[in-house]
Protein backbone atom coordinates (compact mmCIF):
# COMPACT_ATOMS: atom_id res chain seq x y z
CA UNK A 1 0.00 0.00 0.00
CA UNK A 2 1.25 3.58 -0.95
CA UNK A 3 2.04 6.21 1.70
CA UNK A 4 -0.09 9.13 0.79
CA UNK A 5 3.08 11.22 2.29
CA UNK A 6 5.36 9.78 0.04
CA UNK A 7 6.22 12.11 -3.16
CA UNK A 8 5.37 9.69 -5.72
CA UNK A 9 1.78 9.59 -4.45
CA UNK A 10 1.19 13.42 -3.85
CA UNK A 11 2.01 13.81 -7.70
CA UNK A 12 -0.61 11.47 -8.52
CA UNK A 13 -3.10 13.21 -6.19
CA UNK A 14 -2.07 16.07 -8.16
CA UNK A 15 -2.75 14.67 -11.12
CA UNK A 16 -6.16 13.12 -10.35
CA UNK A 17 -7.18 17.24 -9.26
CA UNK A 18 -6.56 18.01 -12.61
CA UNK A 19 -8.24 15.39 -14.16
CA UNK A 20 -11.35 15.86 -12.07
CA UNK A 21 -11.28 19.72 -11.69
CA UNK A 22 -11.10 19.95 -15.71
CA UNK A 23 -13.96 17.39 -16.61
CA UNK A 24 -15.77 20.02 -13.83
CA UNK A 25 -15.09 22.66 -15.89
CA UNK A 26 -16.50 20.47 -18.68
CA UNK A 27 -19.51 20.08 -17.00
CA UNK A 28 -20.15 24.13 -16.83
CA UNK A 29 -19.69 24.67 -19.97
CA UNK A 30 -21.92 21.87 -21.60
CA UNK A 31 -24.88 22.86 -18.78
CA UNK A 32 -24.81 26.10 -21.44
CA UNK A 33 -26.04 23.69 -24.26
CA UNK A 34 -23.57 24.90 -26.53
CA UNK A 35 -20.44 22.41 -26.02
CA UNK A 36 -16.84 22.96 -24.46
CA UNK A 37 -15.07 25.86 -26.21
CA UNK A 38 -13.06 25.62 -29.15
CA UNK A 39 -9.25 27.10 -29.25
CA UNK A 40 -9.86 28.28 -32.50
CA UNK A 41 -12.93 29.87 -31.51
CA UNK A 42 -13.53 33.57 -33.22
CA UNK A 43 -16.50 34.38 -31.04
CA UNK A 44 -17.10 34.36 -27.07
CA UNK A 45 -18.99 31.55 -25.81
CA UNK A 46 -21.98 32.30 -24.31
CA UNK A 47 -20.20 30.86 -20.84
CA UNK A 48 -17.88 33.87 -21.48
CA UNK A 49 -20.68 36.54 -20.95
CA UNK A 50 -22.78 35.34 -18.46
CA UNK A 51 -23.06 37.18 -14.93
CA UNK A 52 -22.24 33.83 -12.79
CA UNK A 53 -19.87 32.29 -14.03
CA UNK A 54 -18.41 30.99 -9.65
CA UNK A 55 -18.59 27.23 -10.21
CA UNK A 56 -16.63 27.67 -13.62
CA UNK A 57 -13.85 29.61 -11.63
CA UNK A 58 -13.68 27.59 -8.80
CA UNK A 59 -13.51 24.39 -10.48
CA UNK A 60 -10.36 26.71 -12.92
CA UNK A 61 -8.51 27.86 -9.37
CA UNK A 62 -8.42 23.83 -8.68
CA UNK A 63 -6.95 23.15 -11.75
CA UNK A 64 -4.69 25.76 -12.16
CA UNK A 65 -3.03 25.69 -8.97
CA UNK A 66 -2.59 21.64 -8.93
CA UNK A 67 -0.88 21.69 -12.30
CA UNK A 68 1.38 25.08 -11.62
CA UNK A 69 2.12 22.75 -8.34
CA UNK A 70 2.51 19.51 -10.84
CA UNK A 71 4.88 21.25 -12.46
CA UNK A 72 7.06 22.98 -9.90
CA UNK A 73 7.72 19.66 -8.40
CA UNK A 74 8.68 17.92 -12.08
CA UNK A 75 10.52 20.82 -14.00
CA UNK A 76 14.35 21.86 -13.02
CA UNK A 77 13.97 24.26 -10.07
CA UNK A 78 16.31 26.49 -12.53
CA UNK A 79 13.54 26.48 -15.48
CA UNK A 80 11.04 27.43 -13.27
CA UNK A 81 12.23 30.14 -11.57
CA UNK A 82 13.28 31.69 -15.10
CA UNK A 83 9.88 30.99 -16.14
CA UNK A 84 9.02 34.02 -13.03
CA UNK A 85 10.68 36.23 -14.62
CA UNK A 86 11.53 35.14 -18.50
CA UNK A 87 8.02 36.55 -19.35
CA UNK A 88 7.08 39.28 -21.96
CA UNK A 89 3.72 38.49 -22.34
CA UNK A 90 2.46 41.72 -20.84
CA UNK A 91 4.72 43.68 -23.10
CA UNK A 92 3.22 41.83 -26.74
CA UNK A 93 -0.39 42.41 -24.92
CA UNK A 94 0.50 46.00 -24.57
CA UNK A 95 1.55 46.00 -28.14
CA UNK A 96 -1.69 44.38 -29.56
CA UNK A 97 -3.81 46.14 -27.87
CA UNK A 98 -2.45 49.91 -28.21
CA UNK A 99 -1.93 48.99 -32.04
CA UNK A 100 -5.42 47.64 -32.43
CA UNK A 101 -4.27 44.41 -33.85
CA UNK A 102 -7.24 42.82 -32.99
CA UNK A 103 -9.73 45.38 -33.93
CA UNK A 104 -7.78 45.23 -38.03
CA UNK A 105 -8.09 41.48 -37.76
CA UNK A 106 -11.85 41.22 -36.81
CA UNK A 107 -11.90 43.10 -40.63
CA UNK A 108 -10.20 39.82 -42.02
CA UNK A 109 -12.05 36.54 -40.18
CA UNK A 110 -10.02 34.63 -42.71
CA UNK A 111 -7.05 36.08 -41.34
CA UNK A 112 -3.86 38.60 -42.74
CA UNK A 113 -0.70 38.09 -43.72
CA UNK A 114 1.25 40.34 -41.11
CA UNK A 115 2.54 42.46 -44.05
CA UNK A 116 -0.45 43.35 -44.37
CA UNK A 117 -1.66 43.68 -40.72
CA UNK A 118 1.50 45.75 -39.84
CA UNK A 119 1.06 47.81 -42.70
CA UNK A 120 -2.63 48.84 -41.78
CA UNK A 121 -1.80 49.86 -37.88
CA UNK A 122 1.88 51.39 -39.23
CA UNK A 123 4.26 49.10 -37.38
CA UNK A 124 7.28 47.37 -38.75
CA UNK A 125 6.27 43.95 -39.95
CA UNK A 126 8.85 41.71 -38.60
CA UNK A 127 8.42 42.86 -34.92
CA UNK A 128 5.01 42.85 -35.26
CA UNK A 129 5.44 38.99 -35.97
CA UNK A 130 7.29 38.69 -33.18
CA UNK A 131 4.69 40.18 -31.02
CA UNK A 132 2.12 37.74 -32.64
CA UNK A 133 4.22 34.50 -32.30
CA UNK A 134 4.61 35.13 -28.71
CA UNK A 135 1.21 35.76 -27.92
CA UNK A 136 0.22 33.07 -30.11
CA UNK A 137 2.07 30.42 -27.83
CA UNK A 138 -0.08 31.21 -24.96
CA UNK A 139 -3.11 30.68 -27.58
CA UNK A 140 -4.04 34.34 -28.07
CA UNK A 141 -4.54 35.02 -31.55
CA UNK A 142 -4.16 32.10 -34.14
CA UNK A 143 -1.72 32.06 -37.28
CA UNK A 144 -3.57 30.00 -39.92
CA UNK A 145 -1.15 30.21 -42.55
CA UNK A 146 2.27 30.62 -42.20
CA UNK A 147 2.77 34.58 -41.76
CA UNK A 148 -1.27 34.97 -41.91
CA UNK A 149 -2.80 35.63 -38.57
CA UNK A 150 -6.39 35.70 -37.10
CA UNK A 151 -8.29 36.41 -34.11
CA UNK A 152 -9.40 33.74 -31.97
CA UNK A 153 -11.20 34.01 -28.37
CA UNK A 154 -8.68 35.49 -26.30
CA UNK A 155 -7.74 37.81 -28.97
CA UNK A 156 -10.92 38.96 -28.70
CA UNK A 157 -10.05 40.58 -25.37
CA UNK A 158 -7.75 42.58 -26.58
CA UNK A 159 -10.26 44.63 -28.83
CA UNK A 160 -10.98 48.42 -28.11
CA UNK A 161 -14.40 47.50 -27.50
CA UNK A 162 -13.30 44.91 -24.67
CA UNK A 163 -13.07 46.35 -21.08
CA UNK A 164 -11.23 43.49 -19.80
CA UNK A 165 -8.15 44.96 -22.50
CA UNK A 166 -8.59 47.82 -20.57
CA UNK A 167 -7.33 46.52 -17.58
CA UNK A 168 -4.77 44.72 -19.51
CA UNK A 169 -3.43 47.50 -20.65
CA UNK A 170 -3.63 49.80 -16.80
CA UNK A 171 -1.38 46.85 -15.80
CA UNK A 172 1.08 46.60 -19.15
CA UNK A 173 1.47 50.37 -18.60
CA UNK A 174 1.01 52.55 -15.44
CA UNK A 175 1.05 49.52 -12.54
CA UNK A 176 4.50 47.76 -14.70
CA UNK A 177 5.92 51.27 -14.30
CA UNK A 178 5.84 51.27 -10.72
CA UNK A 179 7.01 47.71 -10.26
CA UNK A 180 9.96 48.57 -11.90
CA UNK A 181 10.89 50.79 -8.48
CA UNK A 182 9.72 48.20 -6.37
CA UNK A 183 13.36 47.66 -4.73
CA UNK A 184 14.14 51.13 -4.69
CA UNK A 185 11.23 51.96 -2.70
CA UNK A 186 11.80 49.17 -0.12
CA UNK A 187 15.77 50.78 0.40
CA UNK A 188 14.36 54.63 -0.16
CA UNK A 189 14.68 56.69 3.01
CA UNK A 190 11.39 58.54 2.73
CA UNK A 191 9.33 55.69 1.29
CA UNK A 192 10.84 52.44 3.22
CA UNK A 193 9.13 51.88 6.53
CA UNK A 194 6.21 54.06 4.95
CA UNK A 195 2.55 52.73 4.47
CA UNK A 196 0.77 56.20 3.48
CA UNK A 197 -1.15 55.94 0.27
CA UNK A 198 1.64 59.22 -1.05
CA UNK A 199 4.48 56.54 -0.70
CA UNK A 200 3.29 54.23 -2.71
CA UNK A 201 5.69 53.22 -5.91
CA UNK A 202 3.82 54.53 -8.22
CA UNK A 203 4.32 58.25 -6.57
CA UNK A 204 8.05 57.27 -6.26
CA UNK A 205 8.23 56.05 -10.27
CA UNK A 206 6.12 59.14 -11.33
CA UNK A 207 8.39 61.76 -9.20
CA UNK A 208 11.53 60.14 -11.09
CA UNK A 209 10.13 60.96 -14.18
CA UNK A 210 8.95 64.48 -13.46
CA UNK A 211 5.21 63.56 -14.12
CA UNK A 212 2.42 64.73 -11.86
CA UNK A 213 1.79 62.07 -8.92
CA UNK A 214 -2.18 62.60 -7.90
CA UNK A 215 -3.71 59.94 -9.97
CA UNK A 216 -7.62 61.27 -9.37
CA UNK A 217 -6.32 64.64 -10.04
CA UNK A 218 -4.66 63.51 -13.65
CA UNK A 219 -7.72 61.64 -14.21
CA UNK A 220 -9.98 64.83 -13.85
CA UNK A 221 -7.86 66.49 -16.06
CA UNK A 222 -8.01 64.05 -18.86
CA UNK A 223 -11.27 62.70 -19.80
CA UNK A 224 -9.70 60.30 -22.40
CA UNK A 225 -7.47 58.78 -19.45
CA UNK A 226 -10.37 59.07 -17.09
CA UNK A 227 -12.56 56.93 -19.56
CA UNK A 228 -10.13 54.41 -19.92
CA UNK A 229 -9.83 53.79 -16.07
CA UNK A 230 -13.39 53.47 -15.80
CA UNK A 231 -13.48 50.79 -18.37
CA UNK A 232 -10.36 49.22 -16.78
CA UNK A 233 -12.52 49.01 -13.47
CA UNK A 234 -15.33 47.36 -15.58
CA UNK A 235 -12.85 44.50 -16.85
CA UNK A 236 -11.14 44.24 -13.33
CA UNK A 237 -14.92 42.99 -12.34
CA UNK A 238 -15.01 41.22 -15.39
CA UNK A 239 -12.45 39.45 -14.68
CA UNK A 240 -12.44 38.26 -11.00
CA UNK A 241 -16.40 37.61 -12.11
CA UNK A 242 -17.52 40.11 -9.80
CA UNK A 243 -21.11 40.36 -10.87
CA UNK A 244 -21.74 36.92 -9.07
CA UNK A 245 -22.43 38.39 -5.92
CA UNK A 246 -25.80 39.61 -8.16
CA UNK A 247 -26.84 36.02 -7.42
CA UNK A 248 -25.41 34.65 -4.32
CA UNK A 249 -25.81 36.99 -1.82
CA UNK A 250 -30.05 36.94 -0.48
CA UNK A 251 -30.85 40.66 -1.89
CA UNK A 252 -34.51 39.29 -1.77
CA UNK A 253 -34.19 39.56 1.92
CA UNK A 254 -33.46 42.75 2.06
CA UNK A 255 -35.01 46.57 1.17
CA UNK A 256 -32.20 48.56 0.89
CA UNK A 257 -28.61 49.11 -0.37
CA UNK A 258 -26.01 51.97 -0.03
CA UNK A 259 -23.46 51.62 -2.69
CA UNK A 260 -20.62 53.64 -1.59
CA UNK A 261 -17.98 54.44 -3.47
CA UNK A 262 -20.64 53.64 -6.52
CA UNK A 263 -19.14 55.23 -9.77
CA UNK A 264 -21.54 55.12 -12.74
CA UNK A 265 -23.85 52.60 -11.15
CA UNK A 266 -21.71 49.15 -12.62
CA UNK A 267 -22.78 47.44 -10.10
CA UNK A 268 -26.09 48.76 -8.84
CA UNK A 269 -28.07 49.52 -12.24
CA UNK A 270 -27.88 45.65 -12.57
CA UNK A 271 -29.22 44.86 -9.19
CA UNK A 272 -31.61 47.39 -9.74
CA UNK A 273 -32.90 45.46 -12.63
CA UNK A 274 -32.95 42.13 -11.00
CA UNK A 275 -34.02 43.10 -8.00
CA UNK A 276 -36.73 46.08 -8.26
CA UNK A 277 -38.21 45.84 -5.14
CA UNK A 278 -34.93 47.46 -3.95
CA UNK A 279 -34.31 51.26 -2.34
CA UNK A 280 -30.43 52.31 -3.89
CA UNK A 281 -28.09 55.06 -2.87
CA UNK A 282 -25.53 55.90 -5.03
CA UNK A 283 -22.86 57.74 -2.97
CA UNK A 284 -19.73 59.17 -4.77
CA UNK A 285 -17.80 62.44 -5.36
CA UNK A 286 -20.23 65.58 -6.81
CA UNK A 287 -18.50 64.92 -9.63
CA UNK A 288 -19.14 61.16 -10.45
CA UNK A 289 -22.31 61.36 -9.35
CA UNK A 290 -23.66 63.82 -12.19
CA UNK A 291 -21.81 61.07 -14.59
CA UNK A 292 -23.46 58.11 -12.54
CA UNK A 293 -27.01 60.43 -13.39
CA UNK A 294 -26.41 60.43 -16.90
CA UNK A 295 -25.79 56.99 -16.97
CA UNK A 296 -28.71 55.92 -15.11
CA UNK A 297 -30.62 57.76 -17.67
CA UNK A 298 -29.26 55.82 -20.03
CA UNK A 299 -29.08 52.42 -18.87
CA UNK A 300 -31.83 52.18 -16.40
CA UNK A 301 -34.26 54.94 -16.69
CA UNK A 302 -37.06 53.08 -15.13
CA UNK A 303 -35.66 52.95 -12.38
CA UNK A 304 -35.45 56.90 -12.01
CA UNK A 305 -38.91 57.19 -12.94
CA UNK A 306 -40.13 54.69 -10.30
CA UNK A 307 -37.93 56.59 -8.05
CA UNK A 308 -36.00 53.82 -6.80
CA UNK A 309 -32.39 55.34 -6.92
CA UNK A 310 -31.53 58.53 -4.96
CA UNK A 311 -28.27 60.30 -5.72
CA UNK A 312 -26.04 61.81 -3.00
CA UNK A 313 -22.39 63.36 -2.91
CA UNK A 314 -19.93 62.41 -0.12
CA UNK A 315 -16.97 62.01 0.76
CA UNK A 316 -16.28 59.11 2.32
CA UNK A 317 -13.16 60.01 4.58
CA UNK A 318 -15.14 62.68 6.02
CA UNK A 319 -19.02 62.16 5.35
CA UNK A 320 -21.60 59.75 6.82
CA UNK A 321 -23.58 57.67 4.46
CA UNK A 322 -27.61 58.11 4.26
CA UNK A 323 -28.14 56.40 7.90
CA UNK A 324 -30.60 52.97 8.07
CA UNK A 325 -30.13 51.13 5.22
CA UNK A 326 -29.58 47.50 5.50
CA UNK A 327 -26.80 47.08 3.86
CA UNK A 328 -23.61 49.39 2.90
CA UNK A 329 -21.50 47.53 -0.34
CA UNK A 330 -18.15 48.59 -0.86
CA UNK A 331 -17.02 47.04 -4.21
CA UNK A 332 -13.21 46.95 -4.58
CA UNK A 333 -12.93 50.09 -2.79
CA UNK A 334 -11.48 49.12 0.74
CA UNK A 335 -8.69 47.55 -0.87
CA UNK A 336 -7.75 51.03 -2.52
CA UNK A 337 -6.68 52.27 0.76
CA UNK A 338 -4.47 52.10 3.74
CA UNK A 339 -5.35 50.75 7.23
CA UNK A 340 -5.92 54.70 8.38
CA UNK A 341 -7.73 55.71 5.62
CA UNK A 342 -9.83 52.57 5.27
CA UNK A 343 -10.58 52.13 9.38
CA UNK A 344 -12.13 55.99 8.87
CA UNK A 345 -14.44 54.60 5.71
CA UNK A 346 -15.78 52.06 7.58
CA UNK A 347 -15.83 53.90 10.85
CA UNK A 348 -18.17 56.61 8.59
CA UNK A 349 -20.63 54.17 7.70
CA UNK A 350 -20.55 53.06 11.42
CA UNK A 351 -21.95 56.01 12.23
CA UNK A 352 -24.66 55.09 9.61
CA UNK A 353 -26.19 51.94 10.11
CA UNK A 354 -29.29 50.86 12.55
CA UNK A 355 -29.11 47.51 14.30
CA UNK A 356 -30.02 45.22 11.82
CA UNK A 357 -27.67 46.88 8.91
CA UNK A 358 -25.18 44.87 7.60
CA UNK A 359 -21.59 46.01 5.55
CA UNK A 360 -20.58 43.88 2.40
CA UNK A 361 -16.70 44.15 1.56
CA UNK A 362 -16.62 42.76 -2.22
CA UNK A 363 -12.33 42.10 -2.39
CA UNK A 364 -10.38 39.60 -1.96
CA UNK A 365 -9.09 37.86 0.94
CA UNK A 366 -5.96 36.72 1.35
CA UNK A 367 -4.55 33.57 3.00
CA UNK A 368 -1.77 31.77 3.96
CA UNK A 369 -0.13 28.89 2.45
CA UNK A 370 0.57 26.99 5.79
CA UNK A 371 -2.92 26.34 7.43
CA UNK A 372 -2.43 25.85 11.14
CA UNK A 373 -4.18 22.38 12.21
CA UNK A 374 -7.35 22.73 13.86
CA UNK A 375 -7.69 26.14 13.04
CA UNK A 376 -11.38 27.35 11.38
CA UNK A 377 -10.97 29.27 8.08
CA UNK A 378 -14.97 31.06 8.81
CA UNK A 379 -16.20 30.28 5.05
CA UNK A 380 -13.02 30.57 3.25
CA UNK A 381 -12.53 27.65 0.83
CA UNK A 382 -9.15 25.58 1.80
CA UNK A 383 -7.87 23.26 -1.69
CA UNK A 384 -7.63 19.61 -1.17
CA UNK A 385 -4.41 18.06 0.13
CA UNK A 386 -1.49 17.56 -1.45
CA UNK A 387 -2.31 21.27 -2.93
CA UNK A 388 -1.66 24.63 -1.17
CA UNK A 389 -4.31 25.21 1.62
CA UNK A 390 -5.02 28.39 -0.77
CA UNK A 391 -4.74 26.86 -4.25
CA UNK A 392 -1.55 28.20 -4.54
CA UNK A 393 -1.50 29.49 -8.22
CA UNK A 394 -4.73 28.41 -8.52
CA UNK A 395 -5.02 31.87 -6.20
CA UNK A 396 -3.12 34.36 -8.75
CA UNK A 397 -5.21 36.90 -9.80
CA UNK A 398 -6.09 37.07 -5.78
CA UNK A 399 -2.36 37.48 -5.06
CA UNK A 400 -1.29 39.99 -8.38
CA UNK A 401 -4.36 42.13 -6.94
CA UNK A 402 -2.63 43.11 -3.82
CA UNK A 403 0.73 43.67 -4.94
CA UNK A 404 -0.65 45.47 -7.66
CA UNK A 405 -2.64 47.48 -4.82
CA UNK A 406 0.89 48.17 -2.80
CA UNK A 407 2.63 49.30 -5.50
CA UNK A 408 -0.44 51.58 -6.65
CA UNK A 409 -1.64 52.86 -3.87
CA UNK A 410 0.40 51.44 -0.77
CA UNK A 411 -2.92 49.77 0.21
CA UNK A 412 -3.37 45.90 0.21
CA UNK A 413 -5.69 42.80 0.08
CA UNK A 414 -6.28 41.44 3.42
CA UNK A 415 -6.72 38.41 5.66
CA UNK A 416 -10.06 38.18 7.54
CA UNK A 417 -7.81 38.96 10.60
CA UNK A 418 -6.89 42.03 8.98
CA UNK A 419 -10.30 43.15 8.38
CA UNK A 420 -11.35 42.68 11.82
CA UNK A 421 -8.71 45.31 12.41
CA UNK A 422 -9.76 47.88 10.59
CA UNK A 423 -13.76 47.01 10.88
CA UNK A 424 -12.99 46.82 14.60
CA UNK A 425 -15.42 44.44 15.21
CA UNK A 426 -14.86 40.86 16.71
CA UNK A 427 -13.65 38.07 14.34
CA UNK A 428 -16.86 35.66 14.28
CA UNK A 429 -18.73 38.65 13.22
CA UNK A 430 -17.56 38.59 10.12
CA UNK A 431 -19.04 36.13 7.35
CA UNK A 432 -17.39 35.66 4.17
CA UNK A 433 -18.99 34.37 0.40
CA UNK A 434 -16.35 32.20 -1.22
Amino acid sequence: MTDCNEPEAKLEALLDIINSSAHQAIAEYKKTGHGVPSADATTFHPLDLTTDTLALKKAIRLLEGAYHQLNSILAPPQHTVMNFVFNYNWACTDVAFRARLADVLDQHPEGLTVDKLAEAVNLDKVKTARVLRALTLMGCFKEVERDVFANNRLSLILKSTNNTGYYARLHSQDVAKSASVVYETMIDEEFSRSHEIDKAPRIFAFRKEGMKVNQYEMLEDDDKKRDAFHRAMLGQSDMLGASAVLHHYPWSDISSVVDVGSGIGAFSTPLAKMYPHLRITQHDLPKVIVLAQNAWERNAPEALLDGRVEFIPINFLEDTPVVGKDVYYLRHIIHNWPDTEATTILRNIRKAMGPNSRVLIHDCVISHTFQKPGVGTNGLSVAPEPMLPNFGAGSHNTYQTDLTMWFTFNSKERTLEELQIIGQVPYRSIGLFD
